[in-house]
């Protein structure tokens, strides 16, 4: 039993320090000798959990999506729409990739051009998102005319975005700055966008997404 736990305990740190690398150097800079130093270990130890970087990466991917499935989980019961779900899981994906440097290194090794095996989370993500426009689309939450699959893109495309922009300047990710992504995006998105009125983008913004409310024609204006 203390064996076993104290392998866990040298995976968990062998996963957090390779997100740390990754996330701040890109897998290519990544070396396996920067990531047991910084966990602590010998190679001998991270090769007995990894054989490789690649090995790494996949299980900082899997971990991150393991974060934001248990996030999706937690958020789903309170939800009152598939598309207030979406909303509200994005808004605190974006608030885990500032926070959670797993998550972080999750989106960025998705995207890492110099990686082979670079689509598993993103591709789940997409997947995700897609899916709850779908739901949208199938209970008459979204406009007329508008494609679940064009619209995430687009989200996916921000969500990305969002974590480049983030490396540099941890306030691009702030709450208020999804804020007003979503206050673009919703009027065009929503059949009735004033279901989002009072919906808080987070307990600590200020600013509610009052902004977003439905004109006399039927769409949604910000």
């Amino acid at each position: 039993m203390v064996k076993q736990l104290r392998a866990a305990r040298t995976r968990q740190a062998l996963v957090l320090a390779a997100a740390e690398i990754f996330a701040a150097d890109g897998y290519a800079l990544s070396s396996l000798p920067a990531i047991s130093r910084r966990a602590g270990v010998s190679a001998g130890a991270l090769h007995f959990h990894f054989p490789n970087k690649d090995a790494l990466a996949i299980e900082v991917e899997s971990a991150a999506r393991r974060s934001v499935e248990q996030l999706v989980a937690d958020r789903r019961p309170s939800a009152a729409s598939a598309l207030h779900l979406l909303v509200t899981v994005t808004r605190e994906v974006l608030g885990a990739v500032a926070a959670d440097v797993v998550v972080r290194a999750g989106f960025k090794l998705s995207v890492d051009p110099s990686r082979k095996n670079a689509m598993g989370f993103g591709c789940w993500w997409r997947a995700w998102v897609c899916e709850e426009l779908l739901r949208a689309q199938r209970a008459g939450e979204l406009a007329e005319g508008v494609s679940p699959d064009r619209v995430a893109a687009v989200i996916v495309a921000a969500t990305v975005g969002f974590e480049v922009l983030g490396a540099e300047d941890r306030d691009r990710i702030s709450p208020r700055h999804v804020e007003q992504f979503w206050s673009l995006v919703l009027p065009q998105l929503a059949a009735h966008s004033d279901q989002f009125t009072g919906v808080g983008l987070s307990d600590s913004c200020s600013d509610p997404w009052t902004r977003v409310k439905s004109t006399p024609t039927g769409r949604s204006s910000v």
